[in-house]
């Protein structure tokens, strides 16, 4: 059977209606994966036997007329949640033989509306990277063309919705992970307000940047994944107590009479021309639309690359120092002493870019130097964060592209990690601001990869920026389209 056309409330209308079953459903996503993942890489781990078994108590569930928002729907995590009993491994060696003896706050809210898990996507180590090429269980590839990045580091989040091996999946984004990954993708991806949703047991990359959300085939979908997993979570010390709406009520309430500001500093020479085209087009569609559509600056952004480039790697370097090989996870141990004991792990079980950015992270944090780069990067974070609250004082939404160019070819940027890091230059300012952001798709270039338009909200606003990506996905044809894979 085939559910790659199908929304969260088609299937779940045909799941109440008794027309199709969550094991039917949860098969086809197994076989799909089965089929495909060769191909792609996008899944460390398969979770078949308790997948199934979820699914025959779904539709228990459903036979019983007990049907919850997401009763029977086979989605998949991120291997960086973690999912009690299964191996949980963050895209690391170290982290190999490491099964959780719990649920992360946002899988436990998708078990209690009926979610089937069916498995744990590929990733860039510990979150770290662009590409999804720096994982120990390998790299994922593009469903669009296998030669080609998904992004990074939720690209096995992104791919498997766009391959159709699921319904729909969590990532985190820290500097872009989910909506770099779904502009290349050609998916839906959002990224909400720094505290909007839990991050307890979602293994830590950078504290203060890291957000779990959402990645789906449309807003539509995106909309009822946030609804799920949104909300205050006291065990979550950086989660925000403030009321959740409902994403959908208002969904098809349009754009008209909304200000939509274009920052100068995201428009620069450097766009790729396809990705600069289709901008362009998303633009005119919204003044269509009977939005306004205002230019605005964001005089900081220049610095951004900069300052989160410090922040997040002295937060890695302070959340990385717990895997020593004592309490969980790989050790490596040829009975020397402790000290070795811990440098034998390390080296071991971290791959080169995890050890780069702990690096750069400790040298960050060092007697000396913490004034100089930590401090001044937390200084120049504010005046970023600043100039988002004001240019949202004249708009109500920005516009920008996701990446300056579409998905580039496996292997391109690996050995230059500067021209990597630049490839977040247009979403690392979300995540320093601490806003929301979507990215959705909006064109594909003349090698037909796909192109993402990116939407940032004010905090807190995630119906709003839900609403205006809905106009324009429902103006357009961009969304919904799938890859031919072999």
């Amino acid at each position: 059977m085939s559910f790659q056309n199908l929304t969260i409330q088609q299937i779940r209308k045909k799941l109440i209606a008794g027309e199709l079953t969550s094991v039917a459903l949860t098969r086809a996503c197994l076989e799909r994966i089965q089929a495909t993942n060769h191909q792609l890489n996008t899944f460390i781990t398969v979770c078949e036997k308790e997948a199934l078994a979820a699914a025959e108590a779904a539709d228990e569930q459903l036979a019983a007329g007990n049907a919850a928002l997401l009763t029977g729907l086979p989605i998949a995590l991120k291997d960086i949640f973690n999912t009690l009993n299964v191996r949980t491994t963050c895209g690391s060696k170290l982290l190999d033989n490491y099964i959780s003896p719990y649920d992360a706050t946002a899988v436990q809210r998708l078990r209690e509306q009926g979610a089937v898990i069916v498995g744990k996507l590929n990733m860039d180590e510990f979150a770290m990277g662009s590409s999804n090429e720096n994982s120990a269980a390998g790299a994922v590839r593009n469903p669009w063309n296998s030669d080609h990045v998904p992004g990074g580091s939720s690209g096995g989040s992104a791919a498997a919705v766009a391959a159709g091996q699921v319904v729909a999946t969590l990532g985190t984004d820290t500097g872009g992970s989910i909506r770099q990954p779904a502009s290349h993708c050609g998916v839906v991806g959002l990224k909400p307000t720094y505290g909007r949703v839990s991050r307890y047991g979602v293994i830590a990359y950078a504290s203060s940047l890291d957000q779990v959300g959402p990645l789906a085939r449309n807003v539509e979908d995106c909309a009822t994944m946030l609804g799920v997993v949104a909300g205050y979570d006291p065990a979550d010390s950086t989660s925000v107590d403030c009321p959740v709406p409902d994403y959908l009520e208002n969904l098809a309430a349009g754009v008209s009479g909304k200000k939509i500001g274009l920052p100068k500093e995201y428009f620069i020479d450097g766009l790729d021309a396809a990705v600069k085209q289709a901008i362009t087009a998303a633009i005119e569609t919204y003044r269509q639309l009977g939005a306004e559509i205002v230019d605005v600056s964001l005089p900081h952004t220049d610095y951004s690359v900069a300052s989160y480039y410090l922040i997040a790697t002295a937060e890695a370097s302070s959340n990385l120092a717990r895997y020593d090989g004592v309490r969980f996870g790989v050790r490596k141990d040829e009975g020397a002493g402790l000290i070795s004991m811990y440098q034998q792990t390390r080296a071991a079980g971290f791959g080169d870019e995890v050890k780069r950015r702990i690096m750069l992270g400790t040298y960050a944090l060092s007697s000396g130097y913490y004034d100089a780069y930590y401090l001044k990067a937390q200084k120049v974070r504010t005046l970023i964060r600043q100039d988002f609250l004001e240019a949202f004082e004249k708009v109500d939404l920005l516009l920008t592209p996701v990446a300056p160019t579409p998905a580039f070819k496996l292997g391109e940027m690996i050995n230059d990690p500067l021209q990597m890091y630049l490839s977040d230059i247009f979403t690392i300012p979300a995540n320093l601001a601490g806003t929301c952001a979507i990215s959705l798709p909006c064109g594909f270039s003349q090698e037909g990869l796909p192109i993402g338009l990116q939407l940032i909200g004010q905090p807190f606003a995630e119906a709003d920026l839900l609403q205006a990506a809905y106009a324009f996905e429902q103006a357009t044809d961009w969304g919904g389209r799938s890859p031919e894979l072999s």
